[in-house]
């Protein structure tokens, strides 16, 4: 007797079809009211700003702001329909939140942004469409590695400070400029130095979960596959640090690195032995670079000295600018957050903290922490395939680590380093790199490589 199947393959399809376009469109609209909440927030600060302070170059921005997010949305949707809903959305927010800050503190500054943010949406969406984009980087992960130490070698070498071309000042010249245009090479070479070493440690990926503590035996195995990396890293870390005298790029490299490599070979006493290193680095810095003494100085007591007013100015108006903010912050342009030097970068979250208060400063870490946990979901997902789930992992721990170092620096928590804050801070490399940093983590969340 012949069997009859109930349910044949053609009336399955359309099913599982209808399920697909069910769950793409559940991930669309999810993108597009978190976009939608994005855009009231900027509607209604912006509003609050022009009431405020007057003008109308706040509309401007916000203009552009809002056909970024909208031209960016269509676009993803029609080349990425399974990607994460919840990147794109966060890193609009706090791209636009930042374009806020910086127009309340310096309007100038805030016009670039606007132009950098319009180049970096671009970027990402190059990046995100480029089909092959992932294999072509680790691919050519040589051919990056050596390019960026080239750039970053000149860097050290004809480097320059826009806030002080002349080096009078004793600034770390940590940029390249052609014409009226800076870029920071080393904001690039985060990316370009995840991908090589994702790329190495999933190559070497069976060797190293082969290595490290054997109980029972009582072995312990530290083979250059290890200890080689580790040293490398390092010392390319310490000639950042001694060449540039950039103390947060070099701790950011390292840290990093000492991630993907727990990631990779699951070896815990290589992170007590990589913090060891950071540690002996930091102490070496202390003792002969003033501009490292100063911050810790000022990290251990902020009153200390003579002249506490010049020797730590900084530090001491973000501690006010958090104690005046309160929990709801005194409003936009309403604080005085334009007396902390340079607070539309380095000092961007203690400027937010004084106008948003606590609530702002919450929000915030927030938006960053549930940015690098969407990246961390996305390196689980990445079953079966190493360099893309070190590549998720590198990427994610970028943002997570930069961000801690800058929150830390500014409360006083930690020796002030000096790095931005992702998507807030102005400055068109780091907007542009963690515009890149979204596309990369956007591609690989839609599972093609």
């Amino acid at each position: 007797m012949q069997s009859v199947n109930p349910t044949p393959p053609l009336a399955r399809s359309p099913q599982v079809t209808l399920e697909s376009v069910n769950a793409f469109a559940h991930k669309h609209s999810t993108e597009r009211a978190l976009l939608v909440v994005a855009g009231l927030f900027m509607l209604v600060n912006s509003l609050a700003l022009t009431i405020t302070r007057g003008g109308w170059s706040t509309w401007t921005n916000f203009g552009v702001w809002v056909i970024c997010a909208i031209v960016g949305h269509m676009l993803l949707n029609s080349r990425l329909p399974t990607r994460d809903p919840m990147i794109f959305p966060l890193a609009m927010f706090m791209s636009g939140w930042g374009l806020l800050l910086i127009e309340r503190l310096t309007p100038l500054f805030a016009a670039r942004q606007v132009v950098w943010l319009l180049v970096s949406t671009l970027a990402m969406i190059v990046i995100s469409w480029t089909p092959a984009v992932i294999r072509l980087m680790r691919a050519y992960r040589y051919t990056l590695l050596f390019g960026g130490l080239i750039v970053l070698t000149i860097t050290i070498f004809i480097g320059t400070n826009p806030s002080d071309p002349e080096g009078t000042l004793g600034a770390p010249q940590l940029w390249l400029g052609i014409g009226s245009i800076f870029i920071q090479p080393s904001e690039a070479l985060k990316i370009v130095l995840v991908v090589f070493l994702a790329s190495y440690l999933a190559e070497q990926y069976p060797a190293l979960r082969a290595e490290g503590i054997d109980i029972e035996k009582k072995r312990i195995s530290l083979s250059p596959r290890i200890v080689g990396p580790v040293l490398l890293m390092w010392g390319l870390s310490i000639i950042v640090l001694i060449w540039q005298r950039d103390l947060g790029t070099a701790i950011l490299f390292f840290m990093v690195f000492l991630v993907l490599l727990y990631i990779a070979s699951g070896y815990t006493p290589l992170l007590f032995s990589g913090f060891v290193l950071v540690i002996l680095a930091g102490i070496a810095a202390y003792c002969f670079f003033d501009v490292v003494r100063l911050r810790v100085d000022i990290w251990l007591n902020p009153w200390q000295g003579e002249n506490p007013a010049n020797r730590a100015y900084q530090i001491v108006q973000s501690l006010m600018a958090f104690g005046a903010g309160g929990v709801f912050g005194q409003g936009i342009g309403q604080g005085a957050p334009e007396f902390i030097p340079v607070a539309h970068s380095d000092f961007a979250f203690a400027a937010l903290a004084e106008e948003w208060g606590l609530l702002g400063v919450i929000l915030v870490i927030a938006a960053h922490s549930v940015f690098a946990m969407r990246g961390m979901r996305i390196a689980i997902r990445q079953r079966g395939k190493p360099f893309n789930t070190l590549l998720a992992v590198g990427l994610s721990s970028v943002i997570a680590i930069q961000s801690l170092l800058i929150m830390g620096g500014v409360l006083k928590i930690i020796p002030l380093t000096g790095v931005t804050l992702p998507f807030f801070s102005y400055g068109g490399s780091s907007l542009l790199v963690s515009f890149a940093i979204m596309g990369l983590l956007l591609r690989l969340s839609a599972g093609e490589n």
